[in-house]
């Protein structure tokens, strides 16, 4: 059976066969059964795509208001865009994704895992680059003054214009509205069509004047129809003023890594001075988004977990890779982006080996990566991992994959992994003077002569007194070069040198001795790269959210999500079948069973109908439902249903309970239970 993707490249091939026809001025007789023909296919269409129902988001945005799993913060005094609150069920799953994390993660790797603080002075991200390169360009509509994302509305403008080019060469009526004024549109060549496609896969390329050619080659305007002002570029951080004076300038940390860096030297002494090592944290990260949008995919403050990974610059290899060097992975290179090809499933251990991923240790975190994201839930045909492009690369990265999860929203950005090289722990070092560095013990000691600066002490401290800590700083950092052009400047008596605290200081030749050294080196040190894992957690949210939901086949008006067990935000509903005064001691002996195995759940004893009850709770994503009967104030027993199957079995309450926590941390499988214990038809599903 032709796909609707080839029935639809069908119909346009077949209504150019039409058009040609009637510009040769063929008779009725003969366009009659080529009209037919493209009837027929516009009718088969029709009939496969009423098979294929769209993914219906309002009704699961419905769904996930109603059971408040977030909603617009401030909301009652009408809402900021990009600021959510989480509710019960919200931060039930967003904690049991954080958990499976760090089990995933901090626990299996034997990370170290830090919690730093959200308020950052301003010197640490001038370090980083973030004051200067921390920037989305943004551009406004020259009649209303909104302000719009560049690149988000490039994408909105192509996307619009391919949609109404495919309904104008199917036939359809297109849904979308124009401003006043504008004209139908013209079908696109296939060499318009072919530009927009590439131009939406590679937007992340274009930069600076690039960016402002396209919006102009292209007509990028604004919803309105308006022109727009030339793209601009916009820093994405929080500022803010530490302490009562508002002279000490500070920001909201954009990410959390930073943190990290800092306590490098605190971390490192922690792990007993061992390379390699890792150290982890998730906490809030603020970003001052242009057009915040899509609900939680792009928000102004978010939940991140990251991970650095710390390596010798020359050892990016990982004594685990072997563990997952078969595991395909659908990977999307740059060259696959250029060369505007799909994804291609490709084993790890291939890549790296061909160099598509740069290195060992990034190739065993994208693994580790897509193996947590299926754990929890996601969809694996709905992954890919992207490779950024060159010019695409953020400025601390040498190479960086995306793990994008596809929803209704198209494919979004979800983790990224990047190896931030030595970046930041040099910057940090060259700010401050402090060595952010690790040491290699070398099995023979080696004798080697360079040029080196000693500080004359007696003619320093005298003339810096309290700077002099800072002054020795920037000269003892130096490296064999920089002091090589150090000592052509002293041959004029004095030469300046600018120190951490971003002040000159003037050096005479009489504070310092410059010469040749012989050393005797027993340990080599080096400034460790990094390789590091992001994860987005509120986009993992929504994403889990989307795939995991469904409506019965039997009744469209009964919503589901099908959580897994560990990251449901309850795990048991308990149900009495009556308000039966006998059930009272069974519930309470149940909940208190269910407590005790650390098995969180609910009781519903409400007048509804058990079939009622069962909906409302498949709603939230409640895996099981345990029904009190009459028959168990005979035999002690009750029954376990199953959300998705529907299927339950009987058995006693330590049972059930036990066959709860072993289905939670997926000791066992729930066919597996009904093998054992016989399927129980009894209640309504």
């Amino acid at each position: 059976m032709p796909t609707t993707d080839e029935i639809e490249a069908k119909i346009i091939q077949q209504a150019d066969i039409v058009k040609k026809a009637k510009q040769a001025k063929m008779s009725k007789e003969e366009l009659e059964p080529l009209i037919q023909t493209l009837l027929s296919l516009k009718a088969q269409l029709k009939d496969e795509q009423a098979k294929v129902k769209p993914f219906d988001r309002a009704a699961l945005e419905a769904l996930l208001t109603k059971r408040f799993f977030y909603a617009p913060s401030f909301q009652i005094y009408g809402g900021i865009a990009g600021l959510y609150d989480y509710g019960p069920p919200g931060c039930a799953v967003q904690t049991n994704i954080l958990n499976l994390w760090r089990q995933h993660f901090v626990l299996e790797e034997d990370m170290l895992e830090v919690e730093c603080t959200n308020l950052t002075p301003e010197a640490v991200f001038q370090a980083s680059g973030h004051v200067e390169k921390f920037a989305d360009y943004k551009v406004t509509d020259s009649v209303t003054g909104d302000i719009y994302r560049a690149d988000h509305l490039v994408k909105e403008v192509l996307g619009k214009r391919l949609e109404e080019d495919r309904n104008l060469k199917l036939g359809l009526q297109s849904d979308a509205k124009k401003p006043k004024g504008q004209k139908p549109a013209e079908p696109l060549t296939e060499e318009t069509k072919a530009h927009y496609e590439m131009v939406l896969e590679t937007l992340d390329n274009y930069q600076g004047e690039s960016l402002v050619k396209l919006f102009k080659d292209l007509d990028i305007r604004a919803p309105t129809g308006n022109p727009v002002t030339e793209p601009v570029l916009f820093n994405l951080m929080f500022d803010t003023q530490i302490g009562p004076t508002g002279q000490f300038q500070g920001y909201l940390r954009p990410e959390t890594a930073q943190g990290h860096f800092l306590n490098f030297k605190k971390l490192l002494e922690s792990n007993n001075e061992q390379m390699p090592f890792a150290s982890a944290s998730i906490g809030k990260s603020f970003r001052n988004e242009i057009s915040p949008r899509q609900g939680l995919l792009r928000v102004r403050e978010f939940t991140m977990a990251e991970i650095e990974h710390y390596v010798h610059p020359d050892r990016k290899n990982h004594d685990r890779f072997d563990e997952v060097e078969n595991l395909e992975l659908p990977l999307y290179s740059a060259a696959a982006q250029l060369a505007a090809e799909g994804p291609k499933m490709t084993k790890i251990g291939e890549a790296v080996k061909n160099r598509t991923v740069n290195n060992e240790t990034l190739g065993y975190f994208m693994a580790r990566i897509y193996l947590f994201l299926i754990r929890i839930g996601i969809d694996a045909d709905r992954i890919r991992f992207r490779q950024h492009m060159a010019n695409e690369l953020a400025h601390y990265s040498s190479d960086c994959w995306d793990a994008d999860i596809k929803s209704s929203y198209g494919w979004i950005e979800c983790v990224g992994c990047a190896d931030r090289s030595a970046y930041d722990l040099s910057a940090h070092t060259k700010k401050t003077g402090e060595k952010l560095i690790a040491r290699d013990t070398l099995p023979e000691p080696i004798v080697t002569t360079k040029l080196a600066l000693e500080i004359q002490k007696s003619k320093f401290g005298p003339v810096f007194k309290k700077d002099a800590k800072t002054v020795q700083e920037a000269l003892l950092s130096m490296e064999e070069a920089e002091i090589k052009e150090f000592e052509l400047k002293l041959k004029d008596g004095k030469a300046s040198i600018t120190a951490a605290d971003g002040k000159s200081y003037e050096i005479t030749s009489e504070m310092v001795t410059i010469g040749m050294k012989t050393e005797t080196i027993n340990v080599l040190e080096y400034v460790p790269n990094v390789i590091e894992p992001s994860f987005g957690i509120g986009r993992i949210v929504y994403s889990l959210l989307e795939h995991s939901y469904y409506v019965r086949e039997e009744d469209e008006q009964r919503g589901v999500l099908k959580f897994k067990p560990a990251i449901a935000p309850t795990k048991a509903l308990v149900i009495p079948i009556s308000n039966n005064a006998d059930f009272a001691p069974h519930i309470k002996s149940l909940v208190q069973k269910l407590r005790q195995a650390n098995v969180s759940n609910k009781v519903d004893n409400s007048s509804s109908a058990i079939g009622r009850r069962y909906a409302r709770n498949d709603e939230i994503g409640t895996p099981f439902a345990i029904t009190i009967d009459f028959q168990t104030l005979k035999d002690d027993t009750v029954t376990l249903r199953e959300r998705d199957t529907t299927k339950q079995f009987r058995a006693t309450k330590d049972q059930v309970v036990e066959a709860i926590k072993d289905l939670v941390d997926e000791k066992v499988e729930w066919d597996a239970l009904i093998k054992k214990y016989g399927e129980f038809v009894g209640q309504d599903a």
